[in-house]
Order: structure tokens, then C-alpha cells, then sequence
């Protein structure tokens, strides 16, 4: 097993060379190109002596972006992806988190970083990807990091209205990209077509795996998923054969009527996960790709990426229930039950429900700079009173079935997955009462119609508060219903009547 994750970077690049690892259909870059970039990205921040805090890095989905955050990573510092293109607002909350040490941006997003990186310094990445490589200093910074060392920060939604940065280690990922590579088993032969944006947990995946095992990615443009003509031929012009998306990327192209006309020819494995999948366009894929191999992974940023899997045998049907199945290695699933009353935690027996919990290396460090948060969700194992055990609450439920499968039953408290992202609806509610007449509100989850709902009272109206949250949120934060009412209905003691909003919602 690799130690940290640059080890990958100098075994790929002595071992394939001048071999093409990323591509983002206008230009390419190869194995010992990224282990250049990298070495003159680390040798500049190597340079900028104390650094701690993370560094941002805004460049968009660009083959030069793996590059920039391997090369953070070889100065001994950790790196926070950060999408320049959602509403400044967002971004500035991000930034007032994370209080980067510097910014690196591509030319594209550079008036954005200005904008927000305050006394931030600013780099601009095509400098520093030319710049002059100290292969003694590189060096000296990476002995300096150790396994546990801190690689990324990525941002998830909280339920404090405030993004939270979820830290994690290099063993981390390099634990969970070894068990999900054991299931499916990529070769130098093997190309990955990229759907997530670079500062999304899924997308460690398509970053890491070909340095890891010698194959390659390819960056498929976004307007293409909308387009399943344009889509299935990208994939087959670069022959990909491995997709690892959310739900949301295979059910759009489903929808639109993909394979009417076409159909990707060289796929081998489909990995899905994000939220659950409509079996109706699940079914679409495995009937016109009946030789690819399905898999359902389900897990939490806070589990780097994903903890369980379930590999498809069957083509499902409206009525099918697909497991999240069982934990890759190097992970182990508990499901436990809370007596509120005592306080005493005890182990779900099979067949109940119970809370999601995860152990392992491969769980995160934690919440940057929020030490409540992560104590609320990353604790000892009850169960384990002999030894320090760490352990992690997922806030889901689940049962395991008489199959021995891990199935996935919702969310504790009102975190959601929508469009493949994670939104607390707390966070919703609270950005609404920052709109001028907005009095009182509260947000519910359609699941079955994938539409998120506000409901609330005050003069506002709804054209005011949707285009306040265009402006600020990104797309998959924005209400598609909103519901005006004289007032807001109330429990005797004084919360919102929940129970009556969703009898609104039928």
C-alpha cells in the first residue's frame, strides 16, 4: 500500500511516461507531465514557509487542476477545491471557513478570487505550472508528511447554515480507492469518463485511480449530460469504459431518450451513488448495456466518498429494493440504536432499523475548525469499552435484510440528497429569512418528485425570493416550490406544524 498519495504520482510517472492520463477533449496532459506540474506547483508553495491553513485552489474542470492539488499536497500542506462559479455568496461563506493561507486560480476565475480571497495571496496556476522545480525542497516537504497527514478539504452543507469543511487523511483515500478498485478491477487498458466538477467528492475517483493503476480520465463536457447523442458519442470516441457518476448523471441522459439512436459501445462497469436511483431509468441502461456491470455504492464525505456496495445481478423492476450492500475493505458497518432516555447505545439486531455508523481508516479527520460539529457525529464505539475506536454517525438508517445487505432507509434528521449533493434544509430555511419579507419559514423534501419546498409567510413574494437564491445558492440549494401562506401552522408549543406543511405537499 501507498503511504501518501504522491507515491502514486512518481510510480506513474516513471512506469507510463508520455502515456495520456487526463483529457478534457481540447488538450491532454500525460503520467510525467502531472509529475512535473506538480513538482513546480509544490516547489512555490513549498517556498511560502508556516503554512498551515489549507490552500484553495478555483480552476474548474481543467486536466491541469489534479495537477495543482497533487502538487499542494507534495509541499506538505492540503488542499480545498473550491468552485468559482457558484453565487459569490456561497463562496465567500466557504472562504470565512476555510481562511486559506493562499488562492490558486486559473485565468478564467481570476476577477472571482480577487474579488474574495482578501489578504489572501493570489497565484495564478499557468505561473505556477511553469515554475523553476527544487526537487531537494519537494523532496524534504513530502518526508515531512505522514499517512495520516491531512490531503483535502471538500465542503458539504450545514445544518448551522454554515458550509462545513470535511478533512481528510492521505491513508483515507488511499484505503477506500484500494477496496473500491478490488470490486472493480481497472487495468492501464481502462479509460474513466469524468462527470463530477474537481471540488466534488466523487470526482476523487476519476483523479486518483488512473495514477493508482495506469489508466486514464477523460473530462466530459457538462453540456453533453443534456445531450445523450453528444454524450454516448464522447464516450465512444474515447473509448471509456468505466463510469463512476451520481444518479443524476445516468438518469438525464435516461430521460432525454438516450440509446434511441446510439449507445456507448466499450463500457464495462457503471458505479452510481449520490441518492437513490430511479429504477425506471436504471432499468433504461441495464437493458441496452446488458454486458455492463452495475454497481450501487452509498457513503458520506465523512467515509471518503463511499463505504458500502452492492453489485446488480438482476434488471430491476419497478418494485426492486437495491441494497448499498456491504462494506468495501478496509471499512465496517454498525448499525446501533440510541435510548434517548438512558443515554445507552446497544447493537440493531438484524432485520431492525438503526442509525449508519461507520469504522475504519478510511473515516475523515473531522470538521475543519469546528471542534462541536465533529464531536457531535465522530465518536468512541459504544460498544467498545476497552480501547480508543473511533466511529462515525451518518445520521441514515438502515436494516440488514435476511440476504445479509445493508439496506438504506433515509435520514435521521433533515439533511437530504438532492441532485447528487447534499443540502441541509436548515440551511435553506435560514438563507430564506435573510430575504426582506420573509417572516417565517420552513423547507420540506418531495423525494418521489425530487423537489425541494418553501413554505413561508410574509410579503414577500416568490419571483423576490427565487431570484435572492439564484444569486447566492447554487442550483441544487434553490426551492422549485414555493408556497405563500398567511401564517406559518404551529404546534401548542410554538414549533412549526410540520405534519401539516406535508399534508400541503400531497
Amino acid at each position: 500500500m501507498a503511504s501518501q498519495v504522491f507515491d502514486w504520482i512518481r510510480r506513474s510517472a516513471a512506469s507510463y511516461g508520455s502515456r495520456t492520463v487526463y483529457t478534457d477533449t481540447e488538450k491532454s496532459v500525460s503520467f510525467e507531465e502531472v509529475e512535473r506540474y506538480s513538482a513546480a506547483v509544490a516547489t512555490w508553495v513549498a517556498q511560502r514557509s508556516g503554512i498551515e491553513r489549507p490552500v484553495a485552489v478555483m480552476s474548474g474542470r481543467d486536466v491541469f487542476t489534479p495537477a495543482c492539488y497533487m502538487g499542494v499536497a507534495r509541499a506538505g500542506c492540503f488542499y480545498a477545491p473550491m468552485d468559482a462559479e457558484v453565487p459569490r455568496q456561497r463562496l465567500e461563506q466557504i472562504m470565512s471557513v476555510a481562511e486559506p493561507a493562499i488562492v490558486i486560480v486559473d485565468k478564467a476565475h481570476l476577477a472571482t478570487a480577487e474579488a474574495v480571497a482578501g489578504d489572501c495571496e493570489i497565484a495564478l496556476m499557468e505561473d505556477l505550472l511553469a515554475y523553476p522545480v527544487d526537487e531537494d525542497l519537494v523532496a524534504a516537504r513530502e518526508a515531512s508528511v505522514t499517512e495520516s497527514s491531512p490531503l483535502y478539504m471538500i465542503f458539504t452543507s450545514g445544518s448551522t447554515g454554515k458550509p462545513k469543511g470535511v478533512l481528510t487523511s492521505h491513508r483515507s483515500l488511499i484505503c477506500y480507492l484500494e477496496g473500491l478498485d478490488e470490486i472493480i478491477g481497472l487495468d492501464e487498458s481502462d479509460v474513466l469518463g469524468n462527470q463530477a466538477p474537481l471540488d466534488y467528492i466523487a470526482a476523487i475517483r476519476d483523479m486518483y485511480l488512473p495514477l493508482m493503476r495506469g489508466a486514464s480520465t477523460v473530462m466530459v463536457p457538462k453540456n453533453e449530460f443534456a445531450m445523450p447523442d453528444a454524450l454516448f458519442k464522447t464516450l465512444n470516441d474515447y473509448n471509456v469504459t468505466t463510469l463512476c457518476w451520481s444518479c443524476a448523471g445516468l438518469e438525464i441522459p435516461a430521460k432525454l431518450g438516450g440509446f434511441a439512436e446510439s449507445k456507448p459501445e466499450h463500457l464495462k462497469r457503471i458505479v452510481f451513488s449520490g441518492s437513490v436511483i430511479s429504477n425506471k431509468y436504471l432499468r433504461v441502461w441495464q437493458q441496452n448495456l446488458p454486458d455492463v456491470t452495475f454497481i450501487n455504492q452509498y457513503g458520506p464525505t465523512e467515509a471518503t466518498a463511499s463505504c458500502t456496495y452492492y453489485v446488480l445481478e438482476d434488471i430491476v423492476t419497478d418494485d426492486t429494493v437495491l441494497p448499498i450492500g456491504r462494506p468495501y475493505k478496509h471499512y465496517q458497518i454498525l448499525l446501533l440504536t440510541h435510548d434517548e432516555e438512558s443515554g445507552e447505545w446497544s447493537e440493531t439486531p438484524d432485520g431492525e432499523i438503526g442509525q449508519i455508523c461507520v469504522k475504519g481508516p478510511c473515516l475523515a479527520i473531522g470538521y475543519y475548525r469546528s471542534k462541536e460539529q465533529t464531536e457531535k457525529v465522530f465518536m468512541q464505539n459504544p460498544l467498545n469499552d476497552d480501547y480508543p475506536e473511533m466511529i462515525y454517525l451518518c445520521g441514515d438508517l438502515g436494516h440488514i435484510g435476511e440476504d445479509g445487505e445493508l439496506y438504506f432507509h433515509g435520514r435521521m434528521d433533515r439533511q437530504i440528497k438532492h441532485m447528487g449533493h447534499r443540502v441541509e434544509l436548515a440551511e435553506v430555511e435560514a438563507y430564506a429569512l435573510t430575504v426582506d419579507g420573509v417572516t417565517e419559514c420552513a423547507s420540506l423534501y418531495d423525494k418521489a418528485r425530487e423537489l425541494i419546498y418553501l413554505f413561508y409567510a410574509g410579503p414577500a413574494t416568490a419571483k423576490e425570493i427565487t431570484l435572492r437564491f439564484r444569486a447566492d445558492m447554487p442550483a441544487f440549494m434553490v426551492p422549485r416550490k414555493l408556497v405563500a401562506l398567511d401564517e406559518m401552522p404551529h404546534l401548542p408549543n410554538g414549533k412549526i406544524a410540520m405534519s401539516e406543511l406535508k399534508e400541503m405537499m400531497k
